[in-house]
């Protein structure tokens, strides 16, 4: 693969700011969430256009994995609407939800959420199996997923013999293999040293837009941030769209 380096470019197909081109997949509008007494989020949006990747910034505790979790269908607001195309995210049944979150979002966690007890290559083929694809058909896929990432070498090893960097990289294949609309990502380089997080994130973006997936990302970085199109910050459960990154 061919690694980029940050860029500043609007959403594919667009001559200008996004909105030019094309509607949004994913708008999150007027979005607020409690957790007891704590107020996570407080009239709080972000729209996602096709194919774009934001970058979702904020202090610690601020709402921004919140935000994502409410886009993401995880959590439902407490008020607000999360609208996917012409569906409202908030108002849908826990199946529909689940099969959007199975076909067509896909994720990727700070430590991978990778399954122990499975080799790298069974955890990435395994959004392909739960959605009915034969096993060898889908660890073909799940390997030629590997190899894109450069780590063809960890596939019949599990998650527990693989450094931090590969298992990252494991779940960057599993969260694309899909080949989702969206891939909501939530500080996806937090548990890895700079070097292994630098190409993470390069990855992660490169076979994003090659596969012409749109990408929450959630970051404390600057560094990571940078690979972004865009950049929305996230202060006492607020947002606030910077527009395009310089």
């Amino acid at each position: 693969m061919t690694h980029s380096t940050p860029r500043t470019a609007p959403a594919p197909e667009s001559t200008g700011t996004p909105e030019d081109a094309v509607e949004p997949l994913l708008v999150g509008s007027g979005l607020r969430k409690s957790f007891g007494l704590t107020q996570a989020l407080e009239d709080a949006s972000l729209s996602l256009y096709p194919g774009e990747i934001v970058a979702v910034m904020g202090p610690s505790g601020s709402g921004k994995s919140t935000l994502l979790h409410c886009l993401a269908g995880i959590v439902r607001p407490d008020g607000g609407r999360v609208g996917y195309g012409d569906t409202d995210l908030t108002e849908v049944s826990d199946s529909r939800l689940s099969d959007l979150r199975r076909t067509e979002f896909g994720f990727l966690f700070q430590f991978g959420q990778l399954v122990p007890e499975l080799s790298c290559v069974e955890n990435v083929a395994l959004p392909l199996r739960l959605g009915g694809e034969s096993r060898r058909r889908a660890e073909r896929t799940a390997v030629d997923w590997l190899e894109r990432l450069d780590v063809a070498e960890v596939a019949g090893k599990t998650p527990g013999e693989c450094s931090g960097g590969q298992g990252q990289r494991v779940a960057v294949a599993r969260a694309l293999i899909t080949r989702p609309r969206v891939v909501f990502a939530d500080e996806p380089t937090g548990a890895l040293d700079s070097l292994n997080g630098e190409r993470v994130i390069r990855m992660l973006t490169d076979a994003a837009r090659e596969s012409r997936a749109a990408v929450v990302l959630v970051t404390h970085e600057p560094r990571v941030a940078a690979y972004a199109d865009r950049e929305v910050v996230v202060r006492d459960g607020r947002t606030r769209d910077l527009g395009g990154l310089a």
